[in-house]
This record gives structure tokens, sequence and C-alpha cells, in this order.
């Protein structure tokens, strides 16, 4: 495992924050970040972050970031033909942080399998409580960035990843805590895979179908 160089599909948020962390403690050497953003390049696809904070995230943990502009229907496209760049230079794995939905871990794993990309899965099938504690208890910091409207109101937009959040989403009885289903997103701004902390504002949100956005930016 030590003489893996390996990327991390990110997304900016904890989970894989998480799954970064805890491949670098097993002596994998992580060379870069892939993301991908929406097809004008402003925001990332899943969380709607902004382009520009995730390279300033990248700069703050000192990895270079890779972002490739697509629509859903070329994601997978776009990913492979990255892959397999970056194998080309050198990169033999790929470090995701799926947690427990199958079709995800069938997709990544048919990807890796297609460019001859060794996949990990470093959170795979844990205990999301014990997950969330580890993020916190190893020093991470992280703020909600989007929310699905289904599951949560506006109010937890913005809302610091720590115990009383743990321990409200478990009041609510329907939400998976670590947001699997997409509940919830989350904006990673300092922890142990960080040179230096980011100090992020925030402002109004967007509404997008059913999901709220914040604007969050460097301060």
């Amino acid at each position: 495992m030590a003489l893996l160089k390996a990327f991390v599909s990110w997304s900016g948020g904890k989970d894989s924050s998480l799954a970064f962390y805890r491949a670098r403690m097993k002596g994998i050497h992580i060379i870069c970040l892939i993301n991908m953003l929406s097809e004008d390049g402003n925001y990332s696809r899943s969380h709607g972050i902004s382009s520009e904070l995730l390279k300033i995230q990248a700069e703050a943990i000192g990895v270079p970031i890779i972002q490739k502009k697509t629509t859903w229907e070329s994601y997978e496209e776009e990913f492979k033909k990255t892959l397999l760049w970056l194998k080309k230079e050198g990169v033999h794995a790929g470090v995701f942080g799926d947690i427990d939905i199958q079709e995800h871990k069938d997709w990544v794993e048919k990807i890796c399998m297609e460019t001859g990309i060794k996949a990990i899965l470093p959170l795979w099938n844990e205990e999301k409580e014990i997950l969330l504690g580890e993020f916190i208890n190893s020093g991470f910091k992280a703020i909600v960035c989007s929310i699905n409207s289904f599951f949560l109101g506006s109010e937890w937009l913005g809302r610091e990843v720590d115990f009383d959040f743990i321990k409200d989403l478990k009041v609510l009885g329907n939400i998976d805590l670590c947001g699997e289903k997409g509940e919830y997103h989350t904006f990673v701004y300092d922890g142990p895979i960080f040179k230096f902390p980011i100090r992020v504002c925030t402002g109004k949100w967007i509404q997008k179908d059913k999901n709220l956005f914040l604007e969050i930016w460097k301060c």
C-alpha cells in the first residue's frame, strides 16, 4: 500500500475528506484530487460548491485538484478519460468516500476495472455514527453547504458538523446520519489533512428544484 500513488474522488465534503485521511494514514501517496463540475464550470456537480473555493481548499490541503466540466450524461465518460490520463502519469489507485450504497460501489468498481485502476473505499460498510465521531474527533471542521428540502429545512444550512449536529439528526429519525441519500452535503474547511484552515463566510441560499445551496466563499 505504501507504494501506491492514488487520486481521491473529491467532493469537498466530509466523506471524501475522511477517506483521504484514512488512506494517507495507511501510507497511500495522494497525488491529486478529482472534482467534477457543472457544465459551465462554476460549481461542483453534487455539493454546489464554487470551483474557486474548491481550488482554495485543495491549496489549503497541499494537493493539486483536477476539475472537469461535465453534464450528468457525460459524467462517466469524462471521469474515465481523467482516470486513463492519470494512469499514464503513474497513478494506479483511486480513493472513494462511499459508505453503503451498493450501486455507487458497483459504479466505482466498474469504472476502475475498465481503466485499470485499483478502487479503494476506506469507509465502506462502516457504522455512520462512528464515522461521524471519528471525523469530529480527528479535528475536521465542516459546515452544511446544501440540503434536500424533502428531508431538512433551510435552518440546517451553515450548521457545523459536531456532536450536537449528530444528536439533532438522530432526533429527526428519518435521516441517514451521513446523508448518504443526499439529505445534506458538507464543505470541509479544516482538519488533519489541511496545512492551514480556510476562513469561510456564508451568504444567502439558492434553491434548485428540491435542493437548497448555501453561498460560501473565502473571507
